[in-house]
């Protein structure tokens, strides 16, 4: 259970989130496949080394302004409505673009460190991703939503 200003929500279980996490990365493919053609387009001519690293950072803005978005406007990516679970601030307050922000850097650099951020939930006390934990932010159950 995860108190939430006054108010208990379920959390949705580390079995629920990593189905949505299948899910989630079918659309993120599309989103880099999607992303990469104007970064693509325009370094053509550049020389190789620039232009690789210029689109790894292009599709890593690319994604953290789907993500920001998704979490800061609906609280929810479209695998998480499916699953029927969106993302909450852990003290009640809307979720802001700082916090996505800061959650999906932590979520990269988890992932870049062997997936650690995601297995964090395995030992997590209330089963929490380390991005989660860092950010102040937990995916819980839809509630009447």
């Amino acid at each position: 259970m995860i108190e939430l200003s006054g108010s208990t929500l379920l959390p949705a279980s580390l079995h629920r989130r990593l189905v949505a996490l299948i899910y989630e990365l079918l659309i993120l493919l599309a989103i880099l496949f999607i992303g990469a053609l104007p970064a693509v387009m325009l370094t053509a001519h550049w020389i190789h080394p620039l232009a690789r690293y210029f689109l790894q950072l292009w599709l890593l803005l690319v994604c953290g302004f789907f993500y920001s978005i998704q979490w800061v406007h609906y609280g929810q990516t479209l695998p998480m409505k499916t699953w029927k679970m969106h993302l909450v601030r852990r003290d009640g307050k809307t979720l802001t673009y700082r916090d996505a922000i800061q959650r999906y850097l932590s979520a990269v650099v988890g992932t870049l460190f062997f997936g650690i951020g995601f297995l964090w939930a395995i030992f997590d006390s209330e089963r929490l991703f380390l991005h989660d934990r860092i950010a102040g932010t937990a995916i819980v159950l839809n509630q009447n939503r």
